[in-house]
């Protein structure tokens, strides 16, 4: 949440219930609330009067507005934000959703595009809006190989291979030219030394070694460095259909399909939002004054993974009328589910094939 949050004016506890009730009503049917919706449809213990006296101090207070001159109120962003901030205190997903949505989990092979795409798809439909799931990734790169290989002359090409599997390579120019058993060399005792480091390791290891074999060294930790900061995620989405229904077919719908489907913004969002270390759960609402493009829309985000090892980001993206506490529950209880699975697989590896007959030959 917005760091103006911890300057919203306190409530009363008779506000904050007449606050609660107004958004929960105005969630499920997009309509004004008006104190005698609230006196007649939802049990609350105070009269009319009472009611409209109460939204009178939560109108001046910016938490509610007017539309238009009917008797009947909504929700401001600040509303919404006092609401997740201090009045979401239930789990708003049951027993029997939370076994249904594990259940449809075990049908996907774990840390698959087809998990992804389910994981997306479940949570889409659970909140009625769109959702979005990047795969795991590492946190920091680790090495796992270098080949130096002799172009022509002075030109080498470095392959650096990490773990995962992502491959970047680079040319070098040296000042003299190095036959290839001699470059072989050099990238064994790299790959030696190096194995499982990461790039802040690998330059303190580096002292160690040979010029030739330090600079090697170095030019391999720069190029970690650089996937580390250049993190571009895949992004699974599903439900834009939801949304766009929630906003018509004007400009705002025209607004929410870009926002959808810009992988760089959207990666943009999650690396700015979500550290790798934490499982909170975030809310945005409205862009918080600082992106443009999320002005009539919300989103309610967490990492899942394992700390230090792999991480990816689960969310929902909707309008900014959204159900909150089924939106936070359900992104709260997937992040779980996907984190534990994670940490079936890095508990049991899979063992690496052994080498054919052909290999060894």
């Amino acid at each position: 949440m917005s760091s103006d949050d911890a300057h919203l004016p306190e409530l009363t506890r008779r506000q904050e219930e007449i606050l609660s009730l107004i958004i929960r009503t105005y969630t499920r049917t997009p309509e004004p609330v008006s104190s005698k919706n609230l006196a007649d449809g939802t049990g609350i213990s105070v009269s009319s009067a009472t009611i409209r006296n109460e939204m009178a101090v939560l109108e001046e207070l910016g938490y509610i507005a007017a539309p238009h001159t009917s008797a009947g109120r909504i929700p401001t962003e600040n509303g919404f934000r006092y609401f997740v901030k201090r009045l979401i205190d239930r789990d708003d997903l049951s027993a029997a959703e939370q076994t249904r949505i594990a259940e449809k989990f075990q049908d996907s092979p774990l840390a698959t595009e087809q998990w992804m795409r389910r994981a997306a798809t479940i949570l889409s439909r659970t909140v009625s809006s769109a959702a979005l799931v990047t795969p795991p990734i590492a946190e920091t790169s680790r090495f796992k190989h270098i080949e130096l290989i002799s172009i022509q002359g002075r030109l080498v090409l470095m392959v650096l291979v990490l773990h995962g599997g992502a491959v970047h390579q680079q040319m070098l120019t040296l000042n003299d030219p190095i036959p290839q058993p001699q470059l072989s060399e050099v990238a064994s005792r790299i790959n030696t030394l190096c194995l499982n480091l990461n790039a802040d390791e690998v330059r303190m290891k580096s002292v160690q070694l040979q010029l030739l074999d330090r600079e090697v060294a170095d030019l391999a930790a720069d190029l970690m460095e650089r996937a580390d900061s250049n993190q571009v995620r895949l992004i699974y989405r599903e439900g834009l259909s939801e949304i766009i229904s929630a906003f018509g077919s004007g400009q705002e719908a025209q607004k929410v399909v870009r926002v959808f489907e810009e992988r760089a913004f959207l990666n943009m969002i999650l690396n700015e939002l979500l550290t790798p270390m934490s499982r909170h759960v975030e809310v945005v609402i409205g862009g918080e004054g600082r992106w443009e493009e999320l002005k009539h829309l919300s989103m309610v985000l967490s990492r899942y993974g394992i700390p230090g090892q792999a991480s990816g980001a689960i969310g929902v993206l909707g309008p900014i009328a959204l159900n909150y506490g089924r939106a936070i529950s359900a992104v709260r209880y997937m992040s779980g589910l996907m984190t534990d699975a994670l940490e079936t697989i890095y508990e049991n590896p899979k063992p690496e094939a052994e080498p054919s007959d052909e290999d060894k030959g």
